[in-house]
């Protein structure tokens, strides 16, 4: 149950970082409403299975480089993380495109906030 509300919460916050920056884009644009968020969920699922199993190997790693840069590191990961759903996503009938490393930043803040509290609401049922 807490993977299918990761997962749905994901979905939620990339849709959000979708609407809110022009250089994140998920599906065609002669792709009608459900067609999309069925792009949605799929990027949302490898969103969530990346950050899941690489993401969490990544911050184990970088642990001291979290600390001496006082959080900042976790931002660029995040990034990253973004930017390889994005790579991932290229082998798969969706289309979900983040165009570069500063759109990724920003995109990430937006999907950690809206995560956040998501977080919240969901766990004070």
């Amino acid at each position: 149950m807490k993977l299918l509300l990761t997962w749905l919460c994901n979905a939620a916050a990339i849709a959000v970082a979708a609407w809110i920056f022009s250089g994140i884009s998920i599906g065609d644009e002669g792709q009608d409403g459900w067609e999309k968020a069925g792009a949605l969920l799929v990027v949302a699922a490898v969103f969530t299975a990346i950050n899941l199993t690489v993401g969490r190997l990544l911050k184990l790693l970088s642990i001291p480089f979290i600390v001496l840069t006082l959080g900042i590191l976790l931002l660029v990961l995040n990034a990253l993380l973004l930017r390889l759903t994005a790579w991932v996503t290229d082998a798969l009938p969706v289309e979900f495109h983040v165009d570069g490393f500063w759109v990724a930043l920003w995109g990430s803040i937006v999907i950690s906030l809206v995560n956040m509290a998501l977080r919240i609401f969901v766990d004070a049922d």
